[in-house]
């Protein structure tokens, strides 16, 4: 263990591991304070130059921009009631009252320190359960990698609760994309129609750019307005946090265990994580009725839990290579490029790539904490960037990034063509990121899907009798009828 660290070491006090490191945590920062910007986005920009740099130095630039993005989301959902990211919907409810009586610094400090806690938490949980699950992950054959895949896309659509049914489209139109292209097994062009450019599929890099970059650039330029208006930074100074999750400790391990619990489930992540622990932590105050009114335990269970998943969700990646969202998807494709294939085989053959890692991110959060504690007060001025010229920058940066990966003209096109796609998807409210998950899993589970076969002479029973998938398998059917069965009795609670 101890050689294994010392390695680690090592490969983090490689100069352009630190670099990337805080360049990738201070830009996270950035992008979670302007308003109207996401992590996806600037990740998928991102991802052509995590390419060009050595492994570990690639994958934690995307990463600092991920950690880092969550930290700096709560500072415009405290001061300006709007979520800097996504996931901040839940931090402007009590932290923004707290902002308007005076408190935003205060505020500010818990949810930094519930952040830097929950971070924590959840990159102790990937050093301790990413090798516990990858020496799983070597009893697994074809037909288990199928029915994980199978298992994965399923969560993916079940936790869009409200639009499942866009989901699941939206995921079936990612698998008809992913099987574009040269089919190997059979040399044959599938969906190609005899265009030499599409004869290595869609691409992922402008996909995703295009996606989620673009369309969100195309969505600051409509907008109308000038600058935010901002809540007055007032209060205390930077550093009490610490003592107010001590009063509500047991909320902050509560919180914390469940952002890493829901990190392991694709396509549940923050937002589950945010929603259940705000609820517990509201069911066992003993001050209810101060939740959404400035309650310090709210703002803390929002912002642990968040920041649990961080690391959490890598856990899956790491151990069996199946991405849980989009973003972990970004992360494969630097793990491929580099020939780094996620599983027991990373852990056997680089460990000082996983000890590295670890280090990585530990080092992002105490970064990041430590910045935002002193610089906050400057970094406020950001939420006043006026979103079309973000937009407009946005847009010129995703035509770059798009066409840099291969210097294919037909690359940027399909990044264009994906951003209007995924501007008309943000206007009628459907999920973009089962598109993704669709792209990447869709050939994972059909290739798994087709070697099992092979393996048992076309007999289907092989997914029934092998111990492992059963499992799987019972656990795709039985989700999908805790679904429907909730959705049956909600229907029959509305109908008098």
């Amino acid at each position: 263990m101890m050689e294994t660290l010392l390695l680690g070491l090592s490969e983090v006090s490689n100069m352009n591991v630190l670099l990337a490191i805080l360049i990738g945590a201070l830009i996270g920062v950035t992008i979670g304070s302007i308003p109207g910007l996401e992590p996806a986005g600037v990740m998928a920009i991102l991802l052509p130059l995590s390419f060009s740099m050595e492994p570990l130095a690639g994958v934690t630039l995307l990463l600092g921009v991920y950690g880092g993005a969550w930290y700096g989301g709560a500072i415009p959902a405290i001061l300006m009631n709007t979520p800097g990211t996504p996931v901040a919907v839940l931090t402007t409810y009590d932290g923004y009252p707290m902002a308007k009586r005076g408190e935003g610094k205060k505020a500010l400090s818990i949810a930094y320190t519930a952040s830097f806690v929950g971070g924590v938490i959840s990159v102790l949980s990937l050093v301790l359960l990413a090798p516990l699950l990858s020496q799983i992950a070597t009893h697994f054959g074809s037909a288990e990698f199928a029915m994980l895949a199978v298992l994965g896309m399923i969560f993916v659509v079940l936790a869009h609760r409200k639009h499942v049914l866009e989901a699941a489209m939206m995921l079936g139109l990612g698998i008809f994309l992913g099987t574009v292209g040269l089919d190997r097994s059979y040399n044959t062009q599938t969906y190609t129609f005899n265009q030499e450019w599409l004869l290595g599929g869609i691409p992922l890099v402008p996909a995703v750019i295009g996606l989620f970059a673009m369309s969100q650039a195309f969505v600051l330029l409509s907008q109308k307005g000038g600058d935010s208006q901002v809540t007055k930074l007032t209060g205390d100074g930077f550093f009490g946090g610490a003592l107010t999750l001590l009063k509500h400790k047991i909320t902050v391990i509560r919180s914390a265990t469940l952002g890493v619990v829901m990190g392991l489930l694709p396509g549940v992540g923050e937002f589950g994580s945010q929603f259940f622990s705000y609820t517990l932590a509201q069911k066992f105050s003993n001050n209810p009725e101060n939740f959404g009114n400035g309650e310090p335990a709210g703002l803390i269970a929002s912002e642990t839990s968040n920041n649990a998943v961080t690391a959490s969700v890598m856990i899956p990646l790491l151990a069996f290579g199946i991405p849980a969202d989009a973003l972990m998807a970004m992360l494969l494709a630097v793990f491929m490029v580099h020939n780094y294939i996620p599983g027991p085989t990373l852990f056997a053959e680089r460990p000082e790539f996983i000890s590295g890692l670890y280090i990585s991110l530990f080092m992002m959060n105490v970064i990041v904490f430590l910045y935002l504690s002193v610089a906050t007060r400057w970094i406020v001025n950001l939420t006043r960037i006026r979103g079309r010229f973000i937009g407009a920058f946005i847009l010129v940066l995703g035509f770059i990034g798009s066409y840099s990966q291969n210097y294919q003209f037909s690359d940027a096109l399909i990044a264009l063509g994906f951003a209007v796609f995924g501007y008309m998807l943000r206007k009628n409210d459907i999920p973009a990121v089962p598109i993704i998950l669709g792209l990447v899993l869709g050939p994972v589970f059909l290739t798994r899907f087709k070697q099992a076969l092979g393996v048992s002479n076309g007999d289907l029973s092989i997914f029934l009798t092998r111990p492992i998938s059963l499992t799987l398998l019972s656990l795709t059917v039985g989700s999908i009828l805790i679904y429907a069965w909730s959705q049956l009795k909600s229907r029959q609670a509305v109908t008098p």
